[in-house]
């Protein structure tokens, strides 16, 4: 039985627990993007026909163009980010990994399951996020350590500037995409592992062929070879994050990280603030290690008003 984590979402639960319909729930929760890519017209065989490896092979060659990928480095499309993460530990060899917290809880669930122990000191791996969830910390080449490192990217597309998509090229690197975040397509579950050849191959054959749908592969190639949308998204999120930050910080938090994407404040009392939103439907994130810390993220552009009113 799988053991439910810490997660943003959960809207039925609060549905369940504070009333009120999906339709009139503002979740700022996650990290998604609220407007997402527009999804471009399927052909009928997306749905119809397994996926062929002419899509793969375009998917890809738009992945590396869109990422600078390093022509020294594979890429593997699948099933999201989280498949990947998953996998990810049962192809690396050693038995000790750091995973600096807090940060994403899916790294150190996957490695315990397949019988890593998790170490600060001496380890054979590391695992950054970058920037971090949910403070958005920004990690630095100096800063990583261990003989295989794990850079999972999944927030770094509002930052493409900073991305370390360079070092794709040494032996025992991985770094992850994903494309819930920055594209608002969380549902589509299309992730991207990209790096060591000899890493990525284990990891293909471990995911099996068809690691990613018809409709992915024809949305996702779609969405990378438009750099002009994620350009005006980039913009638009820098604007809506700094929106966010007045309308809160007016209410008496104060501003400790993030991205634009999503924000961290410092609050008095967590729980209560998250109580208090509840009232107007609003529904957030807290963390059990931290009773100060609330992360919102963007209201929909027609969704402010909601927000507002339950601050």
């Amino acid at each position: 039985m799988t053991t439910q984590r810490d997660h943003g979402g959960g809207i039925d639960a609060a549905i369940r627990r504070y009333g009120g319909t999906r339709a009139g729930w503002l979740d700022l929760s996650t990290g998604i993007n609220p407007v997402p890519y527009p999804l471009p017209q399927l052909p009928d065989d997306a749905w119809n026909a397994l996926p062929d490896m002419g899509a793969f092979a375009r998917l890809t060659h738009l992945a590396r163009q869109f990422w600078n990928v390093p022509a020294k480095a594979a890429v593997l499309p699948a099933n999201g980010a989280s498949a990947i993460i998953a996998a990810l530990p049962r192809v690396l060899e050693g038995g000790k990994v750091c995973i600096p917290t807090p940060t994403y809880n899916e790294h150190a669930a996957a490695f315990r399951t397949a019988g890593w122990t998790i170490s600060e000191t001496v380890h054979d791996a590391m695992v950054v996020v970058h920037p971090n969830n949910p403070d958005g910390k920004i990690w630095s080449t100096a800063k990583l350590s261990g003989r295989i490192t794990i850079i999972d990217e999944s927030f770094c597309d509002v930052i493409a500037d900073q991305s370390l998509i360079h070092l794709a090229e040494r032996p025992n690197t991985i770094i992850l995409k994903s494309f819930g975040k920055f594209w608002g397509l969380a549902g589509l579950r299309l992730g991207f592992a990209i790096g060591d050849p000899a890493l990525i191959a284990r990891l293909s054959d471990l995911l099996g062929p068809w690691q990613v749908s018809g409709p992915a592969l024809t949305i996702g190639a779609a969405a990378l070879a438009d750099p002009d949308w994620a350009d005006a998204t980039r913009a638009r999120l820098a604007a809506d994050s700094d929106r966010l930050d007045q309308l809160v910080t007016t209410k008496g938090a104060e501003v400790i990280g993030g991205t634009t994407l999503f924000r961290l404040y410092r609050v008095d009392d967590a729980p209560a603030w998250q109580d208090r939103l509840t009232q107007g439907h609003v529904w957030s994130r807290i963390f059990p290690y931290a009773d100060d810390w609330l992360r919102l993220g963007l209201p929909a552009p027609d969704r402010w008003g909601q927000l507002k009113a339950a601050l």
